[in-house]
């Protein structure tokens, strides 16, 4: 079985098994997102869309395909919003040309990857020069997962799928490829008091040199 089937049946298995759709903090990343995306007028390429719940944040005005390893999930998305998309692995490379997109969306995608860096020097040709990488991962090292991992236990949230950890440190060495890079804490009640230890997620943003 190729990579891109054995990807698309892992994934659909995982969340069947979920029997419903759920992302956290669906509104408050979807509209971060909105904001950092832009438009209207832009094109981009919202990679890991699923069935477009967060995608539908930035859709409007702007021209977005949308590319996932889950073809039921984006046969949702294209009913949904009616986006062109794309059944494509983010590590084995986007069937599009260099430059092609304003800005490109990752969101909650790369703690899945195998080779998180093979995906961004692929994010990063097909963005035009000046253009955005705009994403986010999990803050793994949340006060209540450090608690978690001190019990010896898996964080409650933990998720079967995740591959990868990443301090903020670890994500801008990732990033280390743009010229830009700018890394915010964001979603949780007590966020402000302490972000590194309070925040749920770690949104980001890079810029391609242009």
């Amino acid at each position: 079985m190729a990579r891109l089937d054995r990807l698309n049946e892992r994934y659909r298995l995982h969340h069947r098994a979920e029997k419903q759709e759920f992302v956290f903090g669906g509104d408050d990343r979807g509209g971060l997102f909105a904001s950092l995306v832009g438009g209207p007028g832009k094109r981009v390429l919202d990679v890991g869309c699923r069935t477009g719940a967060l995608t539908q944040y930035y859709a409007g005005g702007n021209d977005v395909v949308g590319v996932d390893v889950d073809s039921d999930a984006l046969a949702r998305a294209r009913e949904r919003l009616g986006i062109e998309t794309v059944w494509a692995d983010a590590e084995e490379g986007f069937p599009f040309e260099d430059g092609s997109f304003d800005v490109v969306v990752m969101g909650e995608i790369l703690e899945h990857l195998a080779d998180p860096a093979a995906a961004v020097a692929n994010v990063h040709r097909v963005l035009r020069p000046g253009g955005r990488f705009v994403g986010s991962v999990p803050n793994a090292f949340r006060l209540k997962s450090r608690l978690a991992y001190a019990r010896g236990r898996y964080p409650g949230d933990w998720d079967p799928t995740h591959l990868q950890l990443f301090t903020p440190e670890a994500l801008r060495r990732l990033l280390t490829v743009f010229a830009e890079v700018e890394i915010r804490f964001a979603i949780g009640r007590f966020t402000p008091l302490y972000p590194r230890l309070f925040a749920n997620v770690q949104v980001f943003s890079a810029r391609r040199a242009g």
